[in-house]
């Protein structure tokens, strides 16, 4: 019997073909590479050249033009201060009101994938609880979400719910927050009379150590870095707690103070928060039906109950699969952001609206709109790529 050798090819013409196969791929990927971008060029100038015909030039020139109009809410960045941000006012350019609905989207898409993970996590587990009716109202609320358009949804929760809200006058205090047909206000976090460079140092390092003990996994690790997170807390409280709590007072017409939510951005982050948990607790649900039933054998044999073995088992080998899926979900959750259009939402696309049928510009917005959402969607997929690979255990594939 013949054995096949598994030992490096020896044969010097066996190694030339192999190099010159390698070079061929090389050389096959290289030569796609520059097709696409001829295309592109080819693409770029006949653009240019079919509006140069109808004497329109392109220029990105309106970007350094004044606005000229206001928008409701957002933040931009004040380009004679390296470190100042904000409220976009008509005087500023097109690029700074571009800027400010950028950090709109940006708002309602970091908020929102934080709540509906959290909510889907839970919609998810609950998918599977032993409770009929936690059982039924998870399968349901999901069913619903999932099979209704998401434009339904957000002029439901706009028109039907938060417009619905009392006046201000009337406005009910939950939690210390004001709810009311002018807009949500909400508690926040200011620096306190306490506040000084050395107090707010120590917190910032305190918050630091914490992060680094959950990333960390060596326990000898997380537990010094605690303990030296702790200690510098209990130095700010000595020193004098550079942060208090700000809860928002009412007004005649308004309430002052807090965080203010304008009803449109409540609209558009409860409507996006909603229908992506309801896709994330479907893939939450599908990662733990496809675990072995041996892993809920082993745990209730050594004494775990549900609630131990869904936190402490199920779940930590769960988002090691599910982070792909989840990165899916949260690309789509940022592009979503564009329908707040829909309610009046400034977020970057009704921005780059208006200034396009001001200027007229249309062409140079949209590209610039594209290449925003690109970087938003491929910011996503590195961070995912990031934790997967940081939650991947060594020497399994």
């Amino acid at each position: 019997m013949i054995v096949a050798s598994s030992l490096p090819v020896s044969d010097p013409l066996d190694r030339q073909n192999l190099r010159a196969r390698a070079l061929r791929k090389k050389f096959v990927q290289i030569a796609i590479v520059v097709a696409v971008l001829l295309v592109l060029i080819a693409f770029g100038y006949a653009i240019r050249s079919n509006l140069a015909a109808r004497g329109i030039a392109f220029s990105f020139n309106y970007l350094s033009t004044s606005a000229g109009f206001e928008i409701s809410e957002g933040l931009t960045y004040n380009f004679t201060d390296p470190f100042g941000l904000v409220s976009f006012s008509s005087e500023m350019t097109n690029a700074q009101a571009l800027v400010a609905g950028l950090f709109n989207t940006l708002k309602v898409a970091i908020l929102a994938i934080i709540f509906a993970t959290t909510i889907g996590i839970l919609l998810g587990v609950g998918r599977l609880s032993t409770n009929w009716l936690i059982r039924q109202i998870c399968f349901y609320f999901v069913e619903f979400v999932r099979n209704t358009p998401l434009l339904i949804q957000l002029t439901f929760w706009y028109v039907a719910v938060v417009l619905q809200f009392p006046p201000m006058a009337e406005a009910p205090h939950l939690l210390g927050a004001v709810i009311s047909q002018q807009g949500l206000w909400v508690p926040s976090i200011v620096a306190s009379e306490n506040a000084s460079s050395l107090t707010i140092f120590l917190l910032l390092l305190a918050a630091v150590m914490g992060v680094y003990a959950l990333l960390d996994r060596k326990r000898n690790h997380r537990i010094g870095c605690l303990t030296i997170a702790a200690l510098l807390i209990v130095g700010t409280l000595y020193l004098g707690f550079p942060l208090s709590l700000e809860l928002p007072e009412v007004g005649r017409f308004r309430a002052t103070g807090g965080v203010a939510l304008t009803p449109e951005f409540a609209a558009i982050l409860i409507a996006i928060t909603i229908n992506s948990s309801a896709y994330l607790g479907e893939v939450v649900r599908g990662a733990i039906e496809n675990l072995s039933k041996g892993q809920w054998e082993a745990a209730g044999s050594l004494g775990f109950s549900r609630h131990d073995t869904i936190r402490d088992i199920v779940l930590p080998q769960v988002f090691r699969v599910v982070l792909p899926s989840f990165g899916n979900q949260y690309i789509g959750l940022a592009k979503n952001t564009s329908l707040g259009i829909a309610i009046g939402f400034p977020d970057l696309f009704n921005i780059y609206g208006t200034v396009a049928n001001q200027t007229g510009r249309s062409l140079e917005g949209v590209i610039i709109v594209m290449l925003v959402y690109l970087l938003m969607s491929l910011s996503i997929s590195v961070v995912v790529n990031v934790l997967n690979n940081r939650l991947e255990i060594p020497g399994v594939r």
